[in-house]
């Protein structure tokens, strides 16, 4: 599968809202708090405000990351692209634009919280998830590019 990065374009509203609202549906501990219609709005207004960096293959958009700032606001894969290295790529080319990240996991995604963490994201703060809409226990965590060291 031939995947290649680029900045989203607003006909990739439909396509990026489909694997976040999918992915609220896929999950039994993820309430489904927004309709697709408005799930793929928000995603509009994400690409409107040049944050997303969609992964596409030949024949559709299988994956996204928002940033904003040094913010991972969102990284989603379609349940066809996971384990197959597109969500490195996506983080990887963050990383590549930043020194520094952080990110929000909830705790009950505990394949995305070990993703982090074997990327060099330490925990920095965790909440009982009443600071997020979906009032789930969530995990702060931070990435910051090791300098090299004169020696």
């Amino acid at each position: 599968m031939i995947v290649i990065l680029r900045p989203a374009r607003s006909t990739d509203a439909g396509a990026t809202g489909e694997i976040l609202h999918g992915f609220a549906l896929e999950h039994d501990w993820m309430p489904e708090l927004h309709s697709r219609a408005e799930t793929i709005a928000f995603c509009g207004r994400m690409i409107d405000q040049d944050w997303v960096t969609v992964a596409e293959t030949d024949d559709s958009v299988v994956g996204f990351l928002a940033l904003n700032q040094c913010e991972v606001h969102s990284l989603y894969l379609a349940p066809k692209a996971r384990g197959r290295g597109i969500g490195q790529r996506l983080l990887d080319h963050a990383k590549s634009m930043r020194s520094e990240l952080s990110l929000f996991a909830f705790q009950s995604n505990h394949r995305a919280c070990r993703f982090y963490e074997s990327n060099g994201f330490s925990e920095v703060a965790r909440s009982d998830g009443a600071g997020n809409d979906e009032h789930l226990p969530d995990i702060k965590y931070v990435w910051k590019r090791s300098e090299a060291v004169d020696g």
